[in-house]
């Protein structure tokens, strides 16, 4: 696969993204989807209540129609990958879109209860193990930059369970400033996508990330502070679950981790706010997902955003250089 083929798969996905949100946005707006501001988050945020939400709609077609095409031009078939691929975007997409859905226009701030909400995580993450095992899909993990390897056999099961659910949640937290989570998951996707194109190498997942890439970019252009449309638990549940499995059909599970190494650290903060809460009655941070506690420190929302952007590419870089450097 040459790098036309790349750079048309970004070109692609970002046109798709941009020329279509100046008409989406507004239809959204007329249906009154608009965020509504939990009380207990950062006082600042409350004048975003009323923004258009469920903007992820347009990330996932986007994604769904560019994958399609390019793959199609490049294979001349469409593989099982790819169908997981969009059976996971899909899927959480949908989860996510009644998560907003019962937010914006049944009036429930919180959506679905958290049990409703892991229960249809963790089906879909099911069916997606149930579809790698029909193919013969392989069942070890391999420590990255090395030639270590443990067969798990049906405790893989497990592992990709818990790399999807915890993925969609990692990555919904994340996104709670305007950018922030748009810019670290084209970081994430872009960093696969090099990895997919430059091992064995797998062309569909790396056209599929390329997508993500050209879909987020052109997302960002609305969703840059100060934003004009947020993507909602459609997009973040989508796009965390979609993580996730590109990590798993690379056979990077490990490697998520580092590369994911912003949504690992966000999601800690929750972990250690509610652990130090419930146990000495004293709070860590000023507030919890770690992106706050910056804000309340004083931090503008765009050097917030702007920072974790580079933490981001550093974890990137990272990733890449163990799976490649070391090798």
């Amino acid at each position: 696969m040459n790098t036309t083929i790349l750079f048309m798969t970004i070109g692609i996905a970002f046109l798709i993204t941009v020329l279509f949100s100046p008409l989406f946005i507004p239809f959204l707006r007329r249906l009154k989807f608009g965020q509504s501001i939990r009380e207990e988050g950062p006082q600042s945020h409350q004048k975003k209540s009323g923004t258009p939400t469920m903007g992820g709609i347009m990330i996932i077609l986007s994604i769904v129609i560019t994958s399609l095409i390019m793959v199609g031009k490049v294979s001349g078939g469409i593989g099982y990958e790819l169908w997981l691929l969009l059976l996971v975007l899909i899927g959480y997409g949908l989860l996510g879109f009644l998560d907003d859905f019962i937010k914006v226009v049944m009036k429930r701030n919180l959506g679905l209860t958290s049990l409703q909400k892991l229960l249809g995580q963790i089906l879909i993450a099911v069916i997606f193990f149930f579809i790698l095992k029909a193919n013969d899909f392989s069942t070890f993990v391999q420590l990255p930059g090395t030639n270590i390897q443990w067969e798990l056999g049906w405790f893989y099961a497990i592992l990709v369970i818990f790399m999807l659910v915890g993925s969609s949640n990692a990555v919904n937290l994340t996104d709670g400033l305007d950018g922030l989570l748009a810019g670290t998951a084209t970081i994430a996707f872009g960093a696969f996508a090099i990895l997919a194109w430059y091992g064995m190498p797998q062309d569909d997942i790396a056209i599929y990330s390329l997508a993500s890439v050209g879909a987020l970019l052109g997302f960002l252009v609305f969703n840059a502070h100060p934003a004009k449309v947020f993507m909602g638990d459609t997009g973040s549940l989508a796009l965390g679950g979609s993580i996730a499995a590109v990590a798993i059909l690379t056979k990077m599970e490990i490697l998520l981790v580092i590369i994911g190494g912003v949504f690992v650290i966000e999601t800690l903060s929750v972990i250690i706010q509610v652990i130090s809460f419930k146990t000495t009655g004293k709070r860590v941070f000023k507030m919890s997902p770690l992106h706050h506690h910056y804000e309340l420190l004083g931090w503008s929302e765009w050097r917030v955003v702007t920072t974790f952007w580079l933490v981001g590419l550093v974890c990137a870089a990272l990733g890449i250089y163990i799976e490649v450097g070391l090798n």
